[in-house]
């Protein structure tokens, strides 16, 4: 699947906002606010229940990444999520 497609495709779950559980929350680090180098996917089954959570690293920029933003759309579509939430901006790596 193809950069655009993925990103695009995750962009709409986001919008949808809250619908309910399963939820997967997405966020960015970096070292600099420019440059996304790790993304966190958590992931919460329940309400209440505690939170699993898988990385991904990149080289450069993990929001052009097309091996990472397909296997995030891949982990939304297979835990059969109802919210995708993506915390905004790149949170630095301290």
């Amino acid at each position: 699947m193809n950069l655009d497609k993925s990103t695009k495709r995750i962009a709409k779950r986001i919008k949808k906002g809250f619908q309910g559980y399963p939820e997967i929350s997405i966020r960015y680090f970096g070292v600099c606010e420019n440059t996304a180098t790790e993304v966190r996917v958590s992931f919460i089954l329940e309400e209440g229940a505690a939170a699993q959570e898988e990385c991904f690293f990149s080289q450069n920029d993990a929001r052009k990444d097309e091996s990472i933003q397909t296997t995030l759309l891949k982990v939304i579509e297979r835990t059969e999520a109802k919210t995708v939430l993506e915390v905004p901006g790149i949170s630095l790596i301290k």
